[in-house]
């Protein structure tokens, strides 16, 4: 094959990459109109900020324990959204985030583009405040810098006045620092790495109506300083703006966006954009439980002197899109489907706690594979799992198939496909003997430390042993398979791709720890002594 056929390949190929569009749900609605949500997945506390071209826009989101971690989503018109990395590639320290240290690590970060670099401040309860800054946000981001050590602080973000000097607004963390509902004002250095002054309360929201006011942006515009911030608690809250003339307040606030006779429950804590073409958004997240909170795009009118967002402070439901160049952008969602044939994951999965070697990885054969991960001899259920590779729901209804086939060198290794959370359940083939058994195993209350039950669906005969005498392992080659309608989880399973049966009890859904559910592959063995086996998925589609 000649060169010129392999670049048309690699064209093609990042074209079709940049193009995918999801089967179960698109924004998108081809006449020059959208319908929130604009991403119907759990990026959590989003934030936005406008590139250096003026028309590229980059959003994070919180990620807590997952890794890799701050994924990093750019759009053209706020309404198309593709992943195009993460700032994150593991948490410290390592001895507590080697293992799933469910809802701690990364909380409600902010994004901002200054003097020719891209900036990413969150606050971790337990350690602090952190940075990461690069020059591509597509790229390689630098290593974090802690930039204010101590526990409580959360939900951070900088602002860079015109004079240079740097402010920095965060929350706090009741769960830490036993108090809550303050916002605090304190000053960087120029650089953004080091405090040099102390904090200052500069807005109460206790023993009121804003109480829980957390998660606030800070913005100037027009001589005014503005911290946008939630109120009212994540599933029934408001969105509030509040300004001064001085970074340190007074602040006067108002309310600026609330459910009111809408559907949306909670609409609040995102970020605000001015595009190059004069008009004004705000990204938030709305709370669907089981789901996650997934982002919402409101129109922002600033004509009273405040920025009142939706229609009147109610959100919209669909909306005429942003203004843009004639660059127009292609209709994309954040990818969901992965045929596995790259040398590396696609760009939707993140392991539940730092990554290592042995989770598993990629192979040269189109497929990828997850070693049995070895459980304590006081493992309890999967809450305690490092290798589970998952990704976000994509849509209230959808259904996932996965070939994958078990391999099995040991009594007791099992894997397959799984729906996690605080309750959770899978369907997996697990080894018994020379033969293999399909299991459903649920577990409800898995962060108390709850025992999971198995349903025996099926014994199955292997569908390949290994010839050699030298550690044989045994084979299931299955299709697995599991359909969401509602929050509600039915499985199937086939043997050939083509029928597949109903299997086991209908499961529902459960969001995990400060996260949505999250579907994706399972493997795991008791036995310390015995080689792994392994789960190797050929490809994973997601369809209606």
């Amino acid at each position: 094959m000649n060169k010129t056929i392999l670049l048309l390949f690699a064209v093609l190929s990042l074209t079709a990459q940049a193009q995918h569009r999801s089967l179960v749900w698109s924004p998108d609605n081809g006449d020059g109109t959208y319908t929130n949500p604009v991403i119907n997945a759990d990026y959590s506390d989003p934030d936005v900020c406008v590139g250096a071209s003026g028309e590229d826009y980059y959003l994070t989101a919180s990620s807590f324990n997952c890794i890799p971690g701050l994924p990093i989503l750019h759009s053209r018109d706020l309404v198309n959204w593709e992943i195009i990395g993460y700032a994150l590639k593991e948490l410290e320290p390592k001895e507590v985030f080697n293992k799933p240290a469910h809802g701690k690590g990364v909380w409600a970060p902010s994004i901002r583009y200054h003097n020719g670099e891209y900036y990413i401040y969150w606050g971790d309860p337990d350690y602090g405040v952190f940075m990461v800054k690069t020059k591509d946000p597509a790229g390689e981001w630098e290593k974090p810098v802690c930039v204010v050590a101590g526990q409580g602080m959360i939900d951070t973000c900088p602002l860079w006045d015109d004079d240079g000097r740097c402010y920095l607004v965060n929350g706090w963390a009741n769960s830490r620092a036993k108090f809550a509902s303050v916002l605090t004002v304190r000053e960087l250095s120029a650089d953004g790495t080091r405090p040099i002054s102390n904090p200052v309360i500069v807005f109460d929201g206790n023993g009121n109506e804003n109480r829980t006011c957390e998660g606030p942006k800070f913005y100037k515009r027009d001589g005014w300083y503005w911290i946008m911030c939630p109120a009212g608690g994540v599933p029934t809250g408001f969105q509030l703006a509040m300004r001064s003339k001085s970074p340190y307040g007074p602040y006067e606030h108002k309310t600026v966006l609330a459910q009111g006779s809408t559907n949306i429950n909670g609409p609040h804590q995102g970020g605000w954009v001015h595009t190059k073409y004069g008009e004004d958004w705000f990204l938030h997240f709305q709370d669907k439980e089981a789901y996650g909170r997934v982002v919402h795009l409101q129109p922002v009118d600033w004509s009273t002197g405040w920025p009142i967002m939706g229609s009147n402070g109610e959100p919209v439901l669909r909306h005429k899109k942003p203004l843009t160049s004639n660059l127009s952008p292609l209709t994309t969602t954040p990818v969901e489907n992965d045929e596995f044939n790259e040398p590396r994951l696609s760009l939707q999965w993140q392991w539940h706690a730092n990554y290592q070697q042995v989770f598993g990885m990629p192979t040269a054969f189109g497929t990828m594979r997850i070693y049995t991960y070895k459980l304590s001899k006081e493992w309890k259920n999967f809450w305690e799992v490092p290798n589970l590779l998952l990704q976000k729901t994509p849509a209230d209804r959808f259904t996932v198939t996965t070939k994958l086939r078990m391999t099995a060198k040991a009594e007791g290794q099992a894997g397959g496909l799984i729906m996690m959370g605080l309750d959770y359940s899978a369907l997996v083939v697990k080894r018994v003997g020379d033969k293999f058994q399909l299991l459903q195993i649920t577990c409800h209350q898995a962060d108390k430390g709850k025992p999971q039950e198995e349903k025996l669906i099926a014994t199955l005969k292997p569908t390949a042993k290994d010839e050699i005498d030298y550690k044989p392992a045994i084979h299931e080659d299955i299709y697995l398979r599991l359909t969401v309608n509602d929050s509600k989880v039915r499985f199937a399973y086939s043997t050939n791709g083509k029928k597949f049966t109903t299997c086991g009890d209908e499961f529902r859904m459960k969001e995990g720890k400060w996260i949505g559910a999250k579907f994706g592959f399972v493997a795991v063995e008791t036995d310390p002594k015995a080689d792994r086996g392994w789960v190797e998925a050929d490809w994973i589609r997601i369809t209606k």
